[in-house]
């Protein structure tokens, strides 16, 4: 008994419109312990449609549809099922009159193509929508399959799904097994070194472990299965604190936690203060701490020094060193964070100076080449080069840079004391 997605519309294939309703029915099935092995994305076309159906059939017993509810000729999810089925479609006079009440009450005309709305296979329950004017439905059209279809718009299809899919699911018995897990982040370790560091767990059957990688940042989702969520903690916790261990301070936190929440932490523990220069990064990296509440208690603020003359005139860089050696250099790095720390009075301080592309390197300094600055409140300054690479898109060079600098700080406030 597994449980299949199945996205209905053109605007999906072509990328005009982000897929989030898939992702937040695998965290729901997931939530209610119902296995989930496929999705599926498939445009408005009869004939497409009955062929993902047919796989579908033949390897899920809950089939859950999302879009193609709506009143216009492209709108072909209801009746492409009943046809597939070969059942006759009924109107619901029901439906039909609180789509009139909606439109009324909107003070919109009512056309006739909404009345279609109102047309469900013979045998299929309403799946009321509070919110719009396309009801679901949930139908069994042959034993042991369940089929559930939910509007496109995600506000709609989030409020039917807890108000109705829910609690119908659990009445069939689901949600007695949930799945839950527990999010591992690390900064610093390739994918590949953590992998082979805690290869051991990877064969866990409960908890299960496994890899995920994005730019930079490396996660190991540690999953359970249990009749609920203290419980499925119970497993996760030892295994997660015994893979914490071996990856010492390469793990920086859990689940919703960031580098710059979990920096923001440390600094508020510390009742210290945080400030920062930017170069290449543009304001990226006061963007991610100011993105966390309450960082007003320890982030003093930043200077987007990307002119060299704000290099000179607001941090104190030489202009010596700046046409000596360039703004992409250690020397520059180190002026930038002193001159920031001084300026704003802050305890610690952060500078970010580099080449992010596409254009601007050479083959002394190429693209990728960044230098980072970290000032400590006793003035020393520690320097650190990347080199990410020409083959990065500037977007991920500047993105790389703010959280190399976040990392830093926060292994420097692990070791030192406060």
């Amino acid at each position: 008994m597994s449980a299949e997605i199945i996205c209905v519309g053109t605007e999906l294939l072509l990328g005009d419109i982000l897929n989030s309703n898939a992702q937040y029915l695998a965290k729901e099935l997931a939530r209610l312990g119902i296995p989930h092995y496929y999705q599926s994305v498939v445009g408005d076309n009869p004939g497409r449609i009955h062929q993902v159906v047919e796989m579908a059939i033949a390897r899920s017993s809950i089939l859950i549809f999302t879009g193609g509810l709506g009143p216009t000729p492209d709108d072909l999810t209801t009746e492409t099922l009943a046809a597939f089925f070969q059942t006759p479609l009924v109107e619901h006079p029901e439906v039909l009159q609180d789509i009139t009440e909606k439109f009324a009450m909107r003070r919109r005309e009512m056309t006739p193509n909404n009345r279609k709305q109102a047309l469900l296979p013979q045998g299929a329950t309403v799946l009321p929508n509070p919110s719009g004017t396309a009801p679901g439905m949930i139908w069994q059209p042959k034993p042991d399959l369940t089929l559930l279809t939910f509007p496109g718009v995600p506000s709609e299809m989030r409020r039917m799904w807890q108000e109705t899919a829910v609690p119908f699911l659990q009445a069939q018995g689901w949600g007695k097994q949930i799945i839950h897990s527990r999010l591992l982040k690390f900064w610093g370790i390739g994918e590949s070194t953590l992998a082979t560091k805690v290869a051991d767990f990877f064969d866990s059957p409960n908890p299960t472990v496994a890899p995920y990688a994005s730019a930079g940042e490396v996660r190991l989702r540690v999953s359970a299965k249990a009749p609920s969520e203290g419980e499925a903690l119970q497993l996760i916790e030892p295994i997660a604190a015994q893979i914490q261990a071996i990856a010492g301070w390469d793990y920086f936190g859990h689940d919703e936690q960031t580098l710059a929440t979990v920096v923001g932490e440390l600094l508020r523990d510390r009742q210290q203060t945080l400030s920062v220069a930017e170069s290449c990064t543009g304001g990226g990296l006061g963007e991610m701490l100011t993105q966390v509440a309450g960082s007003s208690d320890y982030f003093q603020g930043g200077v987007i020094s990307y002119a060299n003359t704000v290099k000179t005139q607001l941090l104190g860089v030489s202009p010596e060193l700046l046409t000596q050696l360039g703004a992409v250099s250690e020397p520059v790095a180190k002026q930038m964070a002193l001159g920031v720390q001084k300026q704003l009075g802050s305890d610690w301080s952060l500078s970010i100076t580099g080449i992010a592309g596409p254009g601007g390197g050479s083959d002394h300094k190429p693209v990728g080449l960044v230098y980072i600055g970290l000032a400590a409140p006793d003035q020393t300054v520690d320097i650190f080069e990347y080199r990410f690479g020409q083959e990065r898109d500037r977007a991920t060079i500047r993105y790389m840079s703010a959280c190399n600098a976040l990392d830093r700080l926060r292994r420097k406030l692990l070791d030192s004391p406060s």
